[in-house]
This record gives structure tokens, C-alpha cells and sequence, in this order.
């Protein structure tokens, strides 16, 4: 009883929060979501975007709507940032050593993709510009079975914004689901498997460019 009383109160919790969000973000970026009837209701999703911004993820949260609680995976050192935000981090969240990435964070990653309905990873993986797209989604939608959902963050205008007052106009689009066996069959050829699973990422980030 005390643990579903725990999972109802996260639920709530998490409805609050994007509910929020939603107006805090419609009232500075002038926000728009289009593409949420790409997402199910009774299918599990991995959603992957470019990570340009710290507001990439308040953004696609409050893009995906509170019918769809989203799981991030975190990387570690962003429980150094604001102790505000430190809970919100912990309750949605798997925190991964990216740097140091190693068996236990693996562990963790596949839980979290197995057990949750929707998950959030930006392959990106950090903010700084030119930044290579890892295979990790693609490898763990692989072992999950579960499609891929595109999400493409566009912005008229500065973006990360400019404080005080230059927010962009920010468009949330969701694109339709792509399958690893898609994906698969679009890069063809024999290669490694790890180079295979290298080229199936970058055909991934172009269906987000594309969405």
C-alpha cells in the first residue's frame, strides 16, 4: 500500500511539474508541439532529440504532455546544478557516469528502458557544439524491442535563449516512430557491428532533423 501510495504521488507529482512547465514555456517561447498523436498511449517509446540547451529538457517534457511521463537518463554531473532541481533529477531520472560509463550504469539504463513506458535520451549527450551522436539509443531500443520516436526542437531566434528578454519562438515536433530494423535496413552493408551501429545513429539524427 505505501509503495503505490509512493507511485500515485510521484504520478502527481509529475503532472504538476509539466503542467507548469507548459505555461512557463508557452509564455516565453511562444511554444507549439506538433506530432503527439505519433505517441501511443499503450506502446513504449525511446525519444531522442538534439541536446543544444539546458531547456531541451523541460522542452520536450512539456511537449510530450502529462498522459506522457517522460524518463530521462542523466548524466552525473548534472547533480551539480541547481539543488532545486536536484529532486526533479533523482524521481525522473537515471543518472549515468557517461564519462566513465561502466557496468552498473549499463545496468541501470537498460532497467530504465525496460521498466519505463517512455524514455528520453539525447545521444548528443552534452550541449557543446559538434558534438557526436553515440549509439546508445539505438543499441538499447535494440534490446528493448521499442520503437524510436524522433523529437525535433527547432527555434526562430536565439537558442539557448539570450536573458533576460531574447527568447526564441520554439517548435516541439514528434515525429513518427522509427524501428531499429529500419534503421538496419537503410545502412545495409557488412560491417563491425559497432561501425554498423555508428552509421544506424547518424541515419537517427537525420530523422530527428527531419521530423
Amino acid at each position: 500500500m505505501t509503495r503505490r501510495l509512493a507511485v500515485v504521488a510521484k504520478s502527481g507529482i509529475y503532472v504538476v511539474v509539466v503542467f507548469l512547465l507548459f505555461l512557463v514555456v508557452r509564455m516565453l517561447f511562444r511554444f507549439r508541439v506538433k506530432g503527439r498523436a505519433n505517441i501511443k498511449r499503450d506502446e513504449g517509446y525511446i525519444a531522442v532529440a538534439r541536446h543544444r540547451s539546458y531547456w531541451d529538457v523541460p522542452l520536450l517534457a512539456a511537449a510530450m504532455g502529462i498522459r506522457n511521463r517522460v524518463h530521462f537518463i542523466s548524466r552525473k554531473g548534472l547533480m551539480k546544478s541547481n539543488p532545486l532541481v536536484q529532486p526533479l533529477i533523482r524521481a525522473f531520472s537515471t543518472i549515468i557516469d557517461r564519462e566513465n560509463f561502466g557496468k552498473s550504469d549499463f545496468r541501470r539504463m537498460l532497467e530504465a528502458v525496460k521498466a519505463e513506458r517512455l524514455v528520453a535520451i539525447f545521444p548528443e549527450g552534452t550541449t557543446r557544439e559538434r558534438a557526436d551522436a553515440k549509439a546508445g539509443a539505438v543499441y538499447f531500443a535494440g534490446l528493448s524491442g521499442k520503437a524510436i520516436v524522433p523529437v525535433n526542437i527547432t527555434a526562430e531566434g536565439p537558442y539557448p535563449p539570450r536573458y533576460p528578454f531574447r527568447f526564441p519562438r520554439v517548435t516541439v515536433s514528434i515525429g513518427a516512430p522509427v524501428t531499429v530494423e529500419a534503421l538496419e535496413r537503410e545502412t545495409g552493408g557488412s560491417e563491425p557491428r559497432s561501425q554498423k551501429l555508428r552509421e544506424m545513429s547518424d541515419r537517427l539524427m537525420e530523422c530527428v532533423d527531419r521530423a
